[in-house]
């Protein structure tokens, strides 16, 4: 039976004319994305009030747990995900950024064997960014970007590109520029609606497909909403339904608890689930801030041997491979740097941390730059040894309970006050960049995005509200790295940084994101009205 859904409106487009904007923005585009809207708007608002619902539960104290009411799904041994879709079978090593140009021609010819075009933690939503990463996707999909090198070489020349996943942004998020009945659209819509309007079948033509990767999910509500989107997205468009695959980014304590429902919800376009470690950790002190026993230490003090991330990763493993799914690791996010010792300390950290994912069971594993291509590839090469993957290890030692996940407490202890500063320093100086229409900003030998960001500022927070660290210190500490980074950057909206800082890590209560409130403060661009 068809579900068809008419739009009921026009979108409105707020955002400024750019150069080739009117190649994305077509009004079939814009219709599609309008019917997509139409559909699903309203469970979209009405998944919120759960979000808050669940929220004020366990603020209140209600104990987090496997749900007994799915328990049937999680002791079902018969069902499976799809089976690998073409272009996703190998994915040892995949390599994120933003979908600007440069980024994807980079990513284009590192020798992984998938990159991850990121509109989300790793994209400043301008209006330009938004609709150029859309550009660059259609051009990286009709193989128009330039691969050629700084000194001229042709890069790859005729061989296999790695394949693409689009990460649109999450739920949460709208976007401003574009609009019905004076309402602004989903960010996620958006994303999605415009990347598989134009690409799908593209991608489908070249023997990929469209495949997503699914950010910020809470619980398996979400990930049901998404399989529904899929399902009308792939009808109106006329494509084979299971076509359109996602990977899901396990991102918050409560999707941990519920990794099994979320495969179950998108089985016939599941394709994995991904262990997103600073957004982890920020969901664990957004979740249980009026706990002090949930205090966290300096970020790198909280590496992924603590029990509680061990009990998060490994069940992640066990889940995907009972069910036929990719598990794929985390970031390692180390930069190149000039210094020989500096660059032999970090990529033996990044070896040992590719090491235990690959030992693990972990299939393949995310990286920032170009040059830890070769390092995590080898890792997981002598693993694999001539596999694409690992799903026959079902980890079946593995035996995970709620109170693993939350084992917070052996890890827990106050802040270094170079810890504090770091924090304080790493968020000043991404806000900027942020504020600048960057996302993806290298930082202290790493390439940050959001979630650094988000992580280092709720620290903070979460410091001061469980007297870890002293107000006054942290204000202190703000004085002087504000006035560092007009120094350092004498173009620097410090005043703006310095609101977004106070706003999002000295309130009374925690922000859920910074990203929802600067956007529109400071992000959201319209052409003025000529009289």
């Amino acid at each position: 039976m068809s579900t068809t859904i008419a739009a009921s409106s026009t979108i409105q487009v707020l955002g400024a004319p750019g150069d080739r904007f009117d190649e994305i923005l077509t009004p079939e585009a814009l219709d599609f994305v309008a019917r997509l809207d139409a559909a699903f708007a309203n469970r979209r608002f009405k998944l919120f009030a759960e979000r808050r619902r669940l929220s004020g539960r366990l603020a209140s104290g209600f104990p987090l747990d496997f749900s007994r009411a799915t328990s049937g799904i999680r002791n079902d041994p018969h069902w499976q995900v799809a089976p690998p879709a073409p272009g996703l079978t190998d994915r040892r090593v995949e390599i994120t950024g933003p979908p600007d140009r440069r980024t994807a021609a980079a990513a284009l010819t590192s020798g992984a064997q998938v990159w991850m075009a990121d509109f989300e933690d790793s994209t400043s939503p301008t209006w330009d960014n938004i609709v150029g990463g859309q550009l660059t996707l259609l051009d990286a999909a009709e193989r128009r970007i330039d691969l050629t090198g700084p000194e001229g070489e042709q890069n790859r020349a005729g061989g296999e590109l790695p394949t693409v996943m689009v990460r649109p942004r999450g739920w949460h998020l709208t976007e401003k520029h574009l609009v019905i009945d004076g309402r602004p659209l989903s960010a996620s819509l958006v994303d999605f609606g415009l990347y598989v309007f134009h690409c799908a079948q593209r991608q489908i033509d070249a023997g990929r497909g469209p495949y997503f990767y699914l950010p910020k999910l809470e619980h398996r509500e979400e990930a049901r909403l998404w399989n529904d989107v899929f399902v009308l997205a792939q009808e109106l468009l006329g494509i084979p339904r299971g076509t359109i695959r996602a990977t899901v980014l396990v991102e918050t304590v409560t999707a941990a608890l519920e990794m099994e429902e979320i495969l179950y919800e998108l089985r016939e376009h599941g394709a994995g689930l991904n262990a997103g470690r600073w957004d982890y950790l920020f969901s664990l002190i957004k979740n249980f801030a009026h706990r002090p026993d949930f205090t966290l230490p300096d970020r790198d003090r909280v590496t992924m041997t603590a029990q509680f991330l061990r009990s998060y990763t490994e069940l992640l493993v066990r889940t995907c491979h009972k069910r036929g799914a990719h598990a794929i690791g985390g970031m390692a996010a180390h930069l190149p740097v000039q210094d020989a010792g500096a660059r032999e300390s970090a990529l033996a950290r990044v070896r040992l941390d590719k090491e235990r994912e690959a030992e693990d069971g972990f299939d393949g594993t995310w990286v920032a730059h170009p040059a830890l291509v070769p390092l995590c590839r080898d890792i997981f090469d002598a693993v694999l040894a001539g596999r694409p993957h690992q799903l026959d290890r079902t980890r079946e030692d593995v035996h995970v309970t709620a109170d693993d996940l939350l084992a917070v407490r052996r890890t827990a202890g106050p802040p270094t006050l170079d810890g504090v500063r770091s924090n304080i320093s790493l968020a000043l100086r991404y806000f900027d960049a942020w504020l600048r229409g960057q996302g993806a900003v290298p930082l202290d030998g790493h390439m940050e995005d959001a979630a650094a960001a988000e992580i280092a500022r709720s620290q903070v927070w979460q410091w001061i509200r469980h007297g870890a660290v002293e107000r006054d210190t942290v204000l202190a500490i703000l004085d002087e790295e504000i006035a560092a980074l007009g120094r350092e950057y004498p173009w620097a909206r410090v005043d703006d940084v310095r609101e977004i800082f106070e706003r999002t890590a000295l309130a009374r209560t925690l922000p859920e994101f910074f990203t929802t409130d600067a956007y529109a403060r400071h992000l959201v661009r319209r052409p003025e009205v000529q009289s």
